[in-house]
């Protein structure tokens, strides 16, 4: 009888146990094919026999390169004509050595190629340039006052008014808002009365580690791991008050400051403007400014919910973030509140392959 009992928790574990795993491979987009030994792995056909589906995109971001960062243009130049070439005349994704390209795919977080994706966007930010009502919450430039080396003050501090106020820039509305803006890395500022939009782009940080609030959540029980996103920590922001809210983000000490700039379009780290879903954050340890990746990214619906589909497109590394690390991709989704949508939703897993033509 003992032995029936013992038998039977053993496969109710190993039933657990898949049905966990299946669990997360659904809502996620993980997928579990081969085991990847090496960082970066030589493959000479993917069997995937859908199409790029940001083709025309890709295109504009190559020209943003060419136009705003020829020295970048020139270092990728050869591997992005081939792929022009490849689009302009087959554009079968397992017909790219047939013009010179190289695949290489990356090894993912797992060791089974899954790679991580979010998504980041610019927002637009509700502010005004002297304090008044409800625009009390500081937006600030980078502090230039102290000796080199001396050490900026932390988040809390600098929310207690420890930076003087002549590095103010403006006002917002709501330090959630400033806190998303120091996540996304810039933002348009709105001063309202049909003004144009102003973009504030990053200017530095305060050199304290940066520490996630979302891992905070997670590790108070608050959001469940598998559920994590931009999405479900603004959730968060509703249902508590605005005390435990600064409570919560003065855990992480890290603070970015902005600059005033006269640009109209949103630039990344390497100077060149970036086009919706077609240019990504990512480490440059690993991944060289300017490379191509093929991404394969999983499909969401309107819940940020994974079908179980996914789309192929070609990417272009031209920007960083500081949680961006390893094998993870961050895709700009573009503007406003429906970018922020989108962007919040992704927390998931895709393949990505390194297009080469040396």
């Amino acid at each position: 009888m003992k032995k029936i009992i013992i038998i039977i928790i053993f496969f109710s574990l190993i039933l657990s146990f898949v049905q966990s795993y299946a669990h997360i491979a659904i809502n996620q987009g993980q997928q579990y094919k081969k085991k990847l030994i090496q960082d970066f792995t030589k493959i000479k056909k993917i069997n995937i026999e859908k199409k790029i589906v940001n083709s025309k995109s890709f295109l504009i971001q190559i020209e943003k390169i060419k136009k705003y960062s020829p020295s970048l243009y020139s270092k990728n130049e050869s591997l992005y004509k081939a792929i022009l070439n490849w689009l302009k005349n087959n554009s079968n994704i397992n017909k790219f050595n047939q013009f010179g390209i190289n695949l290489f795919q990356m090894k993912g977080i797992d060791n089974y190629g899954n790679v991580k994706i979010t998504g980041y966007y610019t927002p637009i930010v509700q502010a005004r340039k002297i304090q008044k009502d409800e625009f009390k919450y500081p937006i600030y430039s980078m502090p230039y006052h102290l000796k080199k080396n001396a050490l900026l003050p932390n988040r809390k501090d600098i929310y207690n008014g420890a930076l003087d106020k002549k590095y103010i820039l403006a006002y917002s509305n709501s330090l959630i808002d400033n806190f998303i803006m120091e996540i996304q890395g810039s933002a348009f500022i709105d001063y309202g009365n049909n003004k144009k939009l102003t973009f504030f782009s990053y200017a530095g940080k305060n050199g304290w580690p940066y520490k996630a609030i979302g891992q905070i959540l997670i590790n108070r029980g608050d959001i469940q791991k598998k559920n994590m996103s931009m999405q479900s920590i603004k959730n968060w922001f509703k249902k508590h008050t605005k005390k435990e809210i600064q409570n919560l983000l003065e855990e992480n000490p890290s603070f970015v400051f902005f600059k005033k700039t006269k640009k109209k379009q949103v630039y990344g780290a390497s100077a060149v403007p970036l086009i919706n879903q077609t240019s990504v954050a990512s480490d440059t340890s690993i991944i060289k400014k300017g490379s191509v990746i093929l991404l394969q990214t999983p499909l969401l619906d309107k819940n940020g919910i994974f079908i179980k589909k996914y789309e192929m497109r070609l990417v272009i590394a031209l920007d960083v973030g500081g949680a961006i690390k390893g094998q993870h991709f961050d895709m700009y989704e573009g503007i406003g509140k429906k970018a922020a949508v989108s962007a919040g939703f992704y927390n998931h897993y895709g393949y990505a392959w390194i297009l080469n033509n040396q």
